[in-house]
């Protein structure tokens, strides 16, 4: 059984392109993240005495900043940064998601009438702004900044769930499963959440890039956690630098487009695999 659902995972993710890309870019930056202490040549948080070195001065490969940190190392460690807000603002949005969206689709009713207006609300606010005000008000932190994008960003996955779920409570499995006794909770969690969340988790990973972006920007602003290693920190840090030492800001802004794309290509991917649209065309 294991085997089988292997090979038809191999098999989508061989059929597009795109998926496998994705696959292959999450595979490098999980091997950065375990590697670093190999891969980069110096501790990227000893400011040492080579201040604005240009790429290749005394052995730094992409230079020094204003400081004397090895940006080259900086960027390979800004790796692990990147990746944990990713994966766990997603994780907190897609679970926020799914779990309030389930509920809504599969009781209907008042709930999904007062679930709906409060997701309707949360969709209308500014979102990047609403993250700046709480970011402002409760701290900086590398964790406020991870529990702020996923409590702000959960209303799309919400919307997504929620539709399946209308969709699947009219479905004869579940019509036969309230038949039998089961609970609308061992309804939910049976049968609404596991059928219904394949579309969630393509646009949870495309989301995986939208957070990269919002810490990035944030960093950037000067609302960044200054006690971590991070790509938008660096441009940030960079950025009075620009004419005299432009690879600070340069590597560090071209490490960032790649992790997006990477994320972006995973996502998009997985949401055309998932499309049976695809697998009919395919068929």
């Amino acid at each position: 059984m294991k085997n089988n659902r292997l090979t038809i995972a191999a098999q989508a993710v061989k059929s597009n392109r795109q998926l496998m890309a994705g696959c292959i870019g999450v595979l490098a930056l999980l091997v950065l993240m375990i590697a670093a202490p190999l891969i980069s040549t110096e501790d990227p948080t000893i400011y040492g005495p080579d201040v604005l070195n240009g790429l290749g001065e005394n052995g730094h490969i992409l230079g020094t900043n204003h400081l004397g940190q090895d940006v080259y190392s900086m960027i390979i460690y800004g790796v692990r940064t990147s990746v944990k807000v990713a994966v766990i603002s997603a994780m907190i949005s897609g679970i926020l998601g799914v779990l309030i969206g389930g509920a809504a689709g599969f009781l209907g009713g008042k709930v999904d009438v007062i679930i709906s207006e409060i997701i309707n609300v949360f969709m209308m606010l500014p979102t990047f702004f609403l993250i700046l005000l709480i970011v402002a008000l409760f701290g900086n932190s590398l964790t406020n900044v991870m529990i702020v994008i996923g409590i702000t960003t959960w209303p799309g996955n919400a919307k997504l769930m929620r539709a399946q779920a209308l969709s699947l409570r009219e479905r004869v499995f579940v019509k036969s499963a309230e038949a039998m006794g089961e609970t609308k909770r061992q309804i939910l969690f049976k049968y609404i959440i596991p059928n219904g969340i394949f579309p969630v988790i393509a646009n949870t990973t495309l989301g995986m890039a939208n957070a990269i972006l919002t810490e990035a920007g944030l960093s950037f602003l000067g609302l960044g956690d200054p006690s971590i290693i991070s790509w938008g920190q660096m441009i940030y840090a960079g950025k009075q630098y620009i004419t005299s030492a432009w690879w600070i800001c340069a590597f560090s802004g071209i490490a960032i487009i790649i992790a997006v794309l990477i994320f972006y290509m995973l996502g998009d991917g997985l949401n055309k695999v998932m499309d049976p649209r695809y697998n009919k065309r395919r068929a």
